[in-house]
């Protein structure tokens, strides 16, 4: 037998032992759920879908370069748990019933915020799911800051924002749906981990974050390393925000972190003065933590 007359054969061998894998397949599926509701891939369907993955090749993936060394983040949120108080505790559960009612939503310019990436520049997939949470300050005024959010920005330098801002009176206004991806860090890391989105810039924690900002006190509208810290009305907005996100999204409560410890370039300090104790007496209140 010349080689024109074997190829038609082993083509039609080839063929042969890909219906019967496919056959298999199939019959295993079927003897393992032969009550579905829901009716699988015929044998045909298997057999041109084992067809196209045999001429598929599959794409070489990089790995991604690693963060720098960094220390690990040590969690307030994880020391003695405080005693209950039920009139804190009536406060926020109140707030907390009624934040979606309170919430505001503000519209940002699109160059200032974008989609969470399912595959990094290299090739691999991401989850983007958010697991993080990161808090900031806005330095100057709530409204401030909005006009900031508002403003095109052509220069990926200058994109910012956040997912949702805390004025001083305890407003909470959110500027970008959890859904999507805003621009609160930008090479960043937290336990080593970032995501590269391009490889002409360095990784940041964006992808898989929430950010949130409290609007800062008149007397820290400078670069000091304090001010006079944030209101009452503020930490109880914060607490119920955080315990919605921590109900939607997989974010324990070690995963509550700030702009200054993942910042690599080491050149911020936000939030200054705040304070973790009143944070974690209104999550305990909320059961989101020492439950």
């Amino acid at each position: 037998m010349n080689a024109e007359t074997r190829r038609p054969l082993l083509l039609a061998l080839a063929g042969a032992a890909v219906l019967s894998l496919g056959g298999m397949v199939w019959l295993a599926r079927s003897l393992l759920a032969p009550n579905a509701s829901v009716p699988g891939p015929s044998l045909l369907d298997l057999f041109e879908e084992s067809r196209q993955q045999g001429g598929r090749s599959q794409p070489s993936r990089q790995r991604p370069p690693a963060p720098p060394a960094h220390p690990s983040w040590v969690s307030p949120l994880r020391a003695s748990c405080p005693s209950s108080e039920p009139a804190l505790q009536q406060r926020l559960e109140g707030l907390l019933a009624s934040l979606d009612r309170r919430r505001r939503r503000v519209r940002i310019d699109p160059t200032n915020y974008g989609d969470r990436f399912r595959e990094d520049a290299y090739g691999n997939r991401l989850d983007p799911t958010p697991r993080l949470v990161v808090l900031h300050e806005t330095v100057y005024g709530l409204g401030s800051a909005i006009n900031t959010f508002q403003t095109a920005h052509p220069n990926d330098d200058a994109q910012v924002s956040y997912h949702t801002l805390i004025g001083e009176d305890g407003a909470v206004i959110d500027a970008v749906d959890p859904a999507d991806r805003a621009f609160g860090a930008g090479y960043s890391a937290f336990e080593g981990r970032w995501v590269h989105t391009s490889r002409k810039v360095k990784g940041s924690i964006n992808n898989f974050a929430l950010h949130l900002s409290l609007e800062t006190p008149l007397d820290g509208e400078n670069e000091a390393p304090g001010h006079s810290g944030y209101s009452e009305a503020q930490y109880d907005a914060l607490a119920v925000v955080l315990a919605d996100w921590m109900d939607r999204f997989p974010i324990p409560p070690e995963a509550i972190t700030t702009h200054r410890h993942v910042d690599m370039g080491q050149g911020r300090a936000d939030p200054r003065s705040f304070n973790w104790s009143k944070l974690r007496v209104r999550l305990a209140s909320l059961g989101v933590i020492c439950s």
